[in-house]
């Protein structure tokens, strides 16, 4: 265990957040007022607070000494993520820090609760609450000020820096003095990274001579982050000189990922991380999900998930997962692709969560780059003391009993939830993943390539069950709660954003079901029935959908397909979503790690 406090000065300088500290040359910014005492205890007052504590006493001297140096190195993730969601997240954190009064406290356990000072208020809508400007779409992955019209604009006169510019562990900074001064002594000061990125000095260089604010270039995160990916790569090192003894193939992932954050290209520590057959731990480590970048939908942003194997599990699950080939085989759509027979798919408890997999983060299905894909398959793992845990499990039956008439309400169980997680991972291991083409998905299609992929794991879950059936994977009772899992995944509590592909996939799944008659709505009661001899076929032809939209590619055609299937109707769906509320005691979820010391006060 740690004491988060002792963390490397070096991360915590201010040298290391100097990022944040980026020019700004922008119209007078508008300020949120610091909320109330009353505006902060509506949320707290809403806020479940789980601890998680997996046994640990079966890992080896060299394993515990590991999970400590690696919970340090995921604390340094932790703020990194804050600073790519916020440019003054380090400012504001340090700030709440500081204070001893209640209502201070208060705002900085909801600076907790939402990993930065912006909130998601009880009627999902984005509010900064201190006194920050509201983050852009782009966060703080790009500059401030910049807007996509321009950022297409310029992409469209310099198509030769297209890539550079929508890399996925890359910043988007403007050409001005101070910033490449910043990053040519960030290059000088780090050696090493210079190496890893031959050609950037001279780039650099380059557009130092005649510095101009309207030229943009792309920085890599190992550059724009030095500090603290330097601190963490010799964190990642000292681990593994602690784990070899005991887990070599978890060594040599550590020292691979550990140069991977330097270097920004991940196919080492992928293929060590896909090909290696660990003991009793794992890490989720890097920039992989885009959900965060809302401008354009193909910046990464930092997790790092610690977790512990339950070995005689994952043995068990893998056995009775066989198969694939025929499944991908039986999918919707004329593209098809070879699918490995054997999925490295395990079971764990989260030992502790930081960036962007904190929270009720149930399972990984990485990576998402297809050449990688291609190249070593996929790996899963499911946190199954998240999946489990019988508090979060009974907040998800009253959700369901709040929506669906009686006879339907005990349908769901948390094994059904668990097997329709599992399968969702799977499915985005299965059906196309490049446009006809020949394009990256989350290039052809921007941001809304997370929502269709979500959508088709989501379908893929479901389609499947009824071939899992006939298998005997699932009796009729098992596949009957898996579908009522797979109606559970589309309840909305609020009407979503544009912006939320996960909440806005799930209402469009939702309207689909009610077309498809598959549910029924009774005014009166504000109930919904299900009608499961329409289940299988309803899935099917959404997902053909779905599938014929990611491989065409077509920006305008996706965005038709999620007007018409996106909508909100209050005497409907509003009413369910009231009834979901009301019986709500937790809105919000502040998850602690008794592998972080002190954790119910540090990140």
């Amino acid at each position: 265990m740690i004491d988060l406090s002792r963390r490397s000065a070096l991360a915590l300088s201010g040298a290391a957040l100097a990022f944040a500290a980026a020019p700004r040359v922008m119209a007078q910014p508008k300020v949120a007022a610091e909320w109330t005492p009353a505006q902060a205890r509506e949320i707290l007052d809403k806020t479940q607070s789980l601890t998680l504590s997996p046994d640990l006493s079966h890992l080896s001297p060299g394993e515990a000494v590991a999970v400590r140096l690696l919970v340090e190195a995921g604390a340094i993730f932790q703020e990194v993520y804050e600073l790519q969601r916020h440019r003054d997240a380090p400012k504001v954190r340090a700030a709440l820090a500081k204070r001893t009064d209640a209502h201070g406290k208060d705002l900085a356990t909801l600076y907790r609760v939402f990993q930065g000072p912006i909130a998601t208020t009880l009627d999902n809508k984005r509010v900064p609450f201190v006194a920050v400007e509201d983050a852009p779409a782009g966060k703080n992955v790009y500059p401030w000020d910049l807007t996509k019209a321009e950022l297409e604009a310029y992409v469209a006169d310099h198509p030769d820096d297209q890539a550079s510019l929508t890399h996925l562990r890359s910043v988007v900074r403007r050409a001005d003095k101070a910033s490449l001064e910043h990053d040519m002594n960030r290059l000088q000061q780090y050696p090493a990274l210079n190496t890893l990125h031959p050609g950037l000095w001279d780039r650099l260089a380059a557009l130092a001579d005649r510095p101009d604010r309207k030229v943009l270039y792309a920085l890599p995160y190992s550059v724009a982050f030095a500090d603290q990916m330097v601190t963490a790569h010799g964190l990642l090192n000292q681990a593994a000189d602690a784990v070899e003894p005991s887990d070599w193939a978890f060594a040599r992932f550590l020292r691979n990922r550990s140069r991977d954050l330097l270097s920004d290209d991940y196919e080492s520590g992928d293929a060590a991380w896909l090909k290696g057959r660990f003991k009793n731990l794992n890490a989720q480590i890097g920039a992989y999900e885009t959900y965060d970048d809302e401008l354009l939908g193909v910046r990464a942003f930092y997790s790092f998930s610690l977790l512990a194997t339950r070995n005689e599990e994952g043995a068990a699950l893998r056995k009775a997962m066989s198969g694939i080939q025929a499944l991908e085989d039986s999918l919707p759509t004329p593209h098809h692709r070879k699918v490995a027979e054997v999925i490295p798919v395990g079971v764990y408890d989260v030992i502790a969560d930081f960036g962007q997999s904190r929270g009720a983060n149930t399972a990984t299905n990485l990576p998402n780059e297809a050449y990688l894909t291609e190249r070593y398959g996929n790996i899963i793992l499911l946190r199954v003391n998240i999946m489990r845990n019988p508090d979060l499990f009974k907040g998800s039956g009253d959700t369901f009993g709040a929506a669906m008439a009686a006879p339907f309400a005990g349908h769901l169980t948390s094994d059904a939830n668990f097997y329709r997680t599992l399968w969702h991972e799977v499915g985005h291991y299965l059906g196309p993943d490049l446009t006809t083409d020949g394009r990256e998905m989350d290039i052809a299609l921007g941001p809304d390539a997370s929502l269709l992929e979500e959508m088709k794991a989501d379908l893929v879950s479901l389609f499947v069950a009824q071939e899992l059936g006939k298998r005997g994977y699932y009796t009729p009772e098992q596949q009957r709660a898996v579908y009522a899992s797979g109606i559970l995944r589309t309840l909305q509590n609020n009407r979503p954003r544009r912006e939320q592909p996960y909440n806005m996939m799930q209402l469009m799944q939702w309207n689909w079901f009610l077309d498809r008659k598959v549910l029924t709505f009774d005014p009166a009661t504000a109930k919904m029935a299900i009608d499961y001899g329409r289940y299988h076929d309803a899935v099917a032809a959404l997902l053909k959908e779905v599938l014929a939209l990611q491989v065409g590619g077509d920006r305008a055609a996706v965005e038709a397909f999620i007007s018409k299937w996106g909508s909100w109707d209050e005497a409907l769906h509003g009413k369910v979503a009231a009834n979901i509320r009301a019986q709500q005691r937790y809105r919000y979820r502040l998850f602690n790690y008794a592998a972080v010391t002190g954790s119910t006060s540090a990140a």
